[in-house]
């Protein structure tokens, strides 16, 4: 976020009371609200709300002083679930253009520039907080997962030590069940996967715990804690070994920054984080090297390129002894996994299908490393029961009117929900000759980038199947899908289905980049 170049009005003196509000679908969002929280917090506002959108009043938004938004974008830049009833309330005609007169806010939005539609729901948002009459605190922010520095790259943290406030860091479960299979095709179903149990012995053992002692988690004012969590209340006990094997990636994911960060933060008393726990000169000096504004791009070197895990990070600092309670808070959370579901109901009563792609991948320095959810999922035995926690997400790729031609691409895995798609058309059509033969018009191409020598993208594809495109796109009504990695590949695929329809027709690029757009 960049500070605003001409302030409209000066800031109104504060009460030290912040509402941080997120819409986040698999976790990103809610990490970086959790970071302007302590950001808020090392500024010295007194008290904090942290919320999803889906759990807030919004009639009570006109009352607020100061708000801060954290949106993720998702798909085709349409509002996440857990933004839309907030997005449709602002959208109401009689809404005024003073509504929110009396309200001070900041917009973050968490996006991949490889996509056509870039952070359009954080975008959106500002406008329309504007139109009803609030005031910026700061310029939107728009986050880049394609950026070296991540999302956090966008984030004017300057700005945010004057105008925010603080808060405890959310710990959040997830209850391990499912009511029956009970899905559509274009549904995806996330999975909350198992650590290596080795990996959690060897963290326990390391962090000097009882993994048999039972422990009791509140969270600190009002938060907005999932409703999936496992503890149904403040009260409820757990096992610490069980709690920190459902909830605390140990073994996966890369410390946040404020692992590393010897700043003073305003809790009960001041304390310094990980360098304050080392007993070691020499690990408390690395350790505020790495914290230090100058030693940031050695950090990010350390942590982040190299991916290296709450556990790694730890063992390299032996001397460093956190108390449990601030490995909690600082430990990033055990987040599920979303995956498109790749059958359909019908063909595959009582079953459901994932296409996966087992990650890896090395490191700078040529660290071998391995995806979690998809490295677990590889090793259960199909001849044994397995217990995977997992939950139906509704909705995340629209599903398509059975009697719309479609146009299905998706490089990889994107494959997943058209495998969907067309076993459940061709279940609806098998005594009429199927969904993909010539004689309906329809195709199966299959493009290699990797076996070949001359690498075959999708994009040439189109283009060497145009004709056939073209007489699609000219039918009445299509509806044109594609799924799969970022990067380039839309705009790619993008740019081939403009050519091909230039081509044909002899229109301009900008009429049929807008028709496309409008499609």
């Amino acid at each position: 976020m960049a500070p605003p170049s001409s302030p409209s009005s000066p800031l109104p003196v504060s009460n030290g009371h912040l509402i941080i509000l997120y819409a986040s679908q698999t976790g990103n969002a809610m990490d970086v609200a959790e970071r302007v929280y302590r950001e808020a917090e090392c500024g010295g506002c007194r008290a904090v709300d942290v919320l999803s959108m889906d759990r807030f009043n919004l009639s009570c938004l006109p009352d607020e002083g100061f708000v801060i938004f954290v949106v993720s974008t998702m798909g085709q830049g349409d509002p996440l679930d857990s933004m839309k009833g907030f997005w449709k309330y602002l959208l109401q005609k009689h809404l005024g253009a003073r509504w929110l007169e009396g309200l001070h806010y900041a917009v973050f939005g968490l996006g991949d520039s490889g996509y056509q539609k870039y952070n359009f729901p954080a975008k959106k948002l500002d406008q329309r907080l504007l139109d009803l009459g609030a005031k910026q605190i700061i310029e939107k922010g728009l986050g880049d997962d394609q950026h070296p520095a991540g999302f956090f790259s966008s984030l004017c943290w300057k700005s945010f030590y004057q105008n925010c406030t603080k808060i405890f860091v959310v710990v959040y479960c997830y209850k391990w069940r499912l009511d029956g299979i009970n899905y559509q095709v274009g549904d995806s179903l996330e999975i909350l996967p198992t650590q290596n149990p080795a990996a959690i012995d060897a963290f326990i053992q390391h962090c000097k715990l009882d993994p048999e002692c039972y422990i009791t988690i509140e969270a600190k004012g009002r938060i907005g804690i999932p409703n999936c969590s496992i503890m149904n209340s403040s009260t409820d006990r757990i096992k610490l070994k069980t709690f920190v094997a459902l909830t605390m990636d140990v073994a996966s994911a890369s410390p946040c920054r404020y692992f590393f960060e010897a700043r003073l933060i305003a809790l009960t008393s001041f304390c310094l984080i990980m360098s304050y726990f080392a007993t070691a000169e020499r690990e408390k000096r690395r350790l505020k090297e790495l914290a230090s504004p100058e030693g940031r791009d050695d950090l990010n070197w350390y942590n982040q390129k190299e991916k290296r895990t709450v556990l790694e990070v730890l063992q390299a600092f032996p001397s460093v002894q956190m108390p449990f309670k601030w490995l909690v808070q600082l430990t990033p959370p055990l987040k599920k996994r979303a995956f498109s579901i790749s059958s359909s109901p019908l063909a595959h009563p009582n079953q459901i299908h994932l296409t996966v792609s087992i990650v890896s991948w090395l490191t700078p320095l040529k660290r071998k490393r391995y995806g979690l959810c998809s490295t677990w999922l590889a090793g259960l035995s199909p001849n044994k029961e397995n217990l995977i926690p997992c939950w139906i997400r509704r909705g995340s790729l629209p599903r398509p009117l059975p009697s719309i031609p479609l146009v299905l691409i998706g490089p990889g895995t994107g494959c997943a929900p058209f495998r969907a798609f067309v076993e459940e058309r061709a279940t609806r059509a098998v005594a009429n000759h199927g969904v993909l033969s010539s004689e309906k018009g329809g195709g199966f191409f299959v493009a290699f980038s990797r076996e070949l020598p001359q690498k075959i993208y999708v994009q040439d594809k189109i283009k060497e199947q145009s004709a056939r495109v073209m007489n699609m796109l000219c039918s009445n009504k299509v509806a044109i899908y594609i799924a799969g990695c970022s990067t380039k590949m839309p705009a790619d695929v993008t740019a081939a289905l403009e050519e091909v329809i230039c081509q044909e027709t002899g229109d301009s690029k900008e009429s049929v980049s807008e028709w496309l757009e409008d499609m």
